[in-house]
């Protein structure tokens, strides 16, 4: 005989609802954890507010790694390094909410593909940022839970150092997350994040670390200089570059409007016009076929030129005192990244 089951009632269904996963990223639960570092974390009403956001929703659809996204593993997404500083901003400065909240907003500014298509047509993400920062949706988000928008505009650009920013070429929070992230999927990373983040501190705006842990970072920051010098990444980002300049140039696409892509609306415009479907149909399926050499006049006449924007060598301290003082051997390693080339010419084969 087989037993009957009473029908279930709506509230019933709404008392069972399913839970979410600890590394939810909407703001439901009480808490979040990020999966690299393992912090959880518990965001305020105002966190919470700002995640469910328009221009952080966004972040989950721009690949960290830009266009190199194509040819590597590295396809996480920038809303997924945003999360991770503002683990670390939470662990190590829990109380401070101008610091938790700065590290949330640090990235909405973002072009498609992150640093990619940064400088044509004049697009400067951190301009964006500073915009966004005051507008609808997030200023009036922001007001309406009493956080003071200049203790957040200090923390990401203000005249001091920050542990979101300095510019003295210290390793801060912001960066740290983005080198640990990279070598992890990019397998150059051997220590497991948590136990890396036991040997840290933070030193007033600057990340500090123990020699053998100073070491491993530094090792980090040169196989992310490398990653950005190689085949990988110069190809790749070379061709959108191209293809991006061409949508603007010829009005397809408005440099305004084609900040606040995300990587899939760039990729569908790029896709919709004949001067640029080819190519990046090309890029998609067979990106084998671009050859990279370095230097310029190199390659043969159909070749274009590249040049990196810039080669990121932030630096720890080694138990609090600046690297060339505690430890010139790792001063002299991160010295040796200058040397690394900028300039290349790309073609097809």
């Amino acid at each position: 005989m087989t037993e009957r089951t009473e029908p279930v009632s709506h509230r019933q269904r709404d008392l069972a609802a399913a839970p979410p996963v600890p590394t939810n990223a909407v703001g439901i639960g009480e808490s979040f954890t990020d999966p690299l570092w393992r912090i959880t974390v518990r965001p305020s009403p105002v966190e919470v507010d700002l995640l469910r956001t328009e221009p952080l929703r966004r972040l989950h659809f721009v690949a960290h790694g830009g266009a190199s996204a194509v040819s590597t593993l590295q396809s996480y997404s920038r809303l997924e390094h945003t999360l991770g500083v503002f683990a670390l901003a939470a662990h190590f400065r829990p109380e401070d909410e101008a610091l938790r909240v700065a590290a949330l907003l640090h990235d909405i500014g973002h072009l498609p593909l992150s640093h990619t298509v940064e400088g044509i047509a004049g697009l400067d993400h951190h301009a964006i940022g500073m915009r966004l920062l005051r507008a609808a949706p997030v200023g009036p988000v922001l007001d309406a839970h009493g956080v003071d928008l200049a203790d957040v505009l200090a923390a990401l650009a203000g005249p001091s150092a920050s542990p979101l920013r300095n510019g003295e070429g210290l390793l801060n929070l912001d960066h740290l997350d983005s080198f640990v992230r990279s070598g992890r999927d990019a397998a150059r990373l051997d220590t497991d994040p948590p136990a890396l983040l036991n040997r840290l501190e933070l030193h007033g705006a600057a990340v500090s670390a123990d020699h053998a842990t100073a070491e491993t970072l530094i090792g980090l920051v040169g196989a992310e200089a490398r990653l950005h010098t190689s085949w990988d990444n110069v190809g790749p980002v070379s061709v959108v570059r191209r293809l991006a300049r061409r949508l603007i140039e010829g009005g397809a696409v408005a440099p305004g409007r084609l900040a606040r892509m995300t990587d899939a609306q760039l990729w569908s415009a790029f896709e919709s016009l004949e001067a640029t479907r080819g190519e990046a149909a090309l890029l998609h399926y067979e990106p084998h076929r671009l050859k990279v050499a370095v230097g310029d006049g190199a390659g043969p006449p159909a070749a274009w030129d590249f040049a990196l924007r810039k080669i990121y060598r932030s630096a720890p301290l080694v138990g609090g005192a600046p690297l060339g003082a505690a430890a010139p051997g790792l001063a002299a390693a991160l010295e040796e990244l200058t040397a690394l080339p900028t300039v290349f010419r790309v073609w097809w084969e």
